[in-house]
């Protein structure tokens, strides 16, 4: 069966790209750099062309491996990175001010080793910044040839609208899966209305659709370890759904990943950036793009992880206060 693409920020790329932060940060001991140069050039072989990055993974880290490694291959993808949260003296800082998105951007294209990036998002919304004078200095950076489109992430369908007013958004990426569906209470239908593609990350829930069967098995700093979702008690009861699922995964011979992937992808304005370690998962995840599902499955699955069935919040109170996105 064809793999479906999506077109974004005036590209047709694969439906499923590839998000680049597990390479680098927030999950663990990241791999060693060989293993994540060769993850890197082997989803090029697979058809990915659409490589997601950011500022703040591995506070620049991230961003020098994929320019270390995709830079020779420069015009065969569509370049993703954000700005507006990145390291600070080694902590995590949100800052949209006009003149510190402007440099966070010089420094990117540096260690991207481009003079353009594609798509540029706003990471977090800095709730001190009116947004519209943050997406007003992504607009210079557009009129000046550095960025080529505007995304945002993690906000609501009126600040997506606020913003789209200064400039046009090209791309509103946020966590999406079957088990986090706050982009049905209104920024999925906002994408839709005004011509925005929608960027799913986290598809598969951070491992919950993939190997994770014990949060305790995870290193001391793994950002699940800090998320509601993830406590014991909350996971067991969410593992639990997953038994629901395996019939419908076995009818399709199909992983419940690719299952929960092709679920999103179901939705025409959707594409995902799952993020991995393992070239195994990645191809797993590749596959997704060419499976369809049936009006049934579909809704199946959506009864299964109907929201009021899953246990805990996506993020801790703090995190929570950091995002502007709608909420069950």
């Amino acid at each position: 069966m064809t793999a479906q693409t999506r077109s974004i920020a005036g590209r047709e790329v694969l439906a499923v790209g590839l998000g680049c932060m597990n390479l680098s940060h927030a999950y663990g001991t990241p791999p060693a750099e060989d293993d994540a140069r060769a993850l890197l050039l082997r989803a090029l072989d697979l058809g990915v062309d659409f490589f997601d990055t950011a500022a703040l993974y591995g506070f620049g880290a991230n961003e020098e491996l994929v320019g270390r490694t995709l830079g020779p291959h420069r015009r065969e993808f569509l370049l993703a990175s954000k700005c507006g949260m990145q390291g600070m003296d080694g902590r995590r800082v949100i800052d949209g001010r006009p003149a510190t998105l402007k440099a966070t951007c010089e420094a990117s294209l540096r260690r991207l080793r481009t003079d353009h990036i594609d798509l540029y998002y706003l990471h977090r919304w800095d709730q001190s910044v009116p947004v519209e004078d943050s997406v007003g200095a992504l607009a210079d950076l557009v009129r000046e040839g550095k960025i080529g489109a505007i995304g945002l992430s993690e906000v609501s369908a009126a600040t997506l609208r606020r913003a789209h007013a200064v400039h046009p958004v090209a791309a509103l990426q946020s966590e999406y899966s079957l088990w986090s569906r706050n982009p049905e209470l209104g920024t999925l239908a906002a994408c839709r209305e005004l011509g925005i593609a929608f960027v799913a990350f986290s598809p598969v829930a951070r491992g919950y659709f993939g190997a994770l069967r014990d949060p305790a098995t995870l290193e001391a700093g793994d950002i699940r370890l800090s998320m509601p979702r993830f406590a014991p008690d909350a996971y067991a009861a969410n593992l639990a759904l997953l038994d629901e699922m395996r019939p419908l995964a076995a009818a399709l011979d199909c992983s419940l990943a690719r299952l929960a992937l092709a679920w999103l992808l179901a939705d025409e304005v959707v594409s995902v950036i799952p993020g991995t370690t393992q070239i195994g998962h990645l191809t797993d995840n590749v596959a997704a793009a060419a499976l369809r599902l049936d009006a049934a499955t579909h809704a199946r699955l959506a009864a299964i992880f109907a929201p009021d069935r899953i246990h805990g919040e996506r993020y801790n109170a703090a995190s929570l206060a950091e995002i502007d996105t709608e909420s069950f």
